[in-house]
């Protein structure tokens, strides 16, 4: 089948294409909203379906779209990307010395059928001093990632003390546990 991923993702873009998949990108801009009443771990594979839905009356027969979503998750309060740099640091501190979260929800969709899937990661930072977030908001602008920071940047070098699960989902795609959903699709 020929493989959709519908994500401006460069982080999705480039793992995808490292584990050797052939794939075009198809986007389109779909609000992210979900039930507040929702159980946080529910949300990222909620919107990983969301997203696909719009692409549903163009998929072909020998299409299989990707869709996902990662959130992050510190004690059921979800922390979205940060809308300017103080929303980063206070995120930035709520994190510092604690373990949080990281739901990706994935979604496989054909004309045929449809799968969905979460795989979740617990990350552990070292406490995090005012120093080291206020450089990294200022030299990596983390304005477009869920929990304001990426792991493979400086504050994931520095600041994670351990994490329990896939490395990749935190990333932004599970792409092994991905690789065996599409085999099995």
């Amino acid at each position: 089948m020929k493989i959709i991923l519908a994500s401006n993702s460069p982080r999705r873009q480039m793992l995808m294409k490292e584990a050797g998949l052939d794939f075009e990108i198809r986007t389109k801009d779909i609000a992210e909203d979900y039930p507040s009443t929702m159980l946080s771990s529910e949300v990222a594979p909620y919107l990983s379906t969301i997203k696909a839905a719009p692409f549903m009356e163009e998929l072909q027969q020998d299409e299989l779209l990707i869709t996902a979503d990662t959130i992050v998750v510190l004690d059921k309060l979800i922390l979205g990307k940060p809308k300017d740099q103080n929303d980063a640091f206070y995120t930035l501190k709520l994190l510092s010395n604690s373990t949080h979260d990281v739901f990706t929800g994935v979604c496989l969709t054909s004309l045929d059928k449809q799968l969905v899937f979460t795989c979740k990661t617990s990350v552990t930072f070292y406490p995090l001093t005012d120093e080291i977030i206020t450089d990294y908001i200022e030299k990596y602008k983390p304005y477009d990632k869920a929990g304001s920071y990426a792991i493979q940047e400086h504050l994931g070098l520095v600041g994670i003390e351990k994490i329990n699960g896939s490395y990749y989902n935190v990333l932004g795609l599970p792409i092994a546990q991905l690789l065996r959903e599409i085999e099995q699709f």
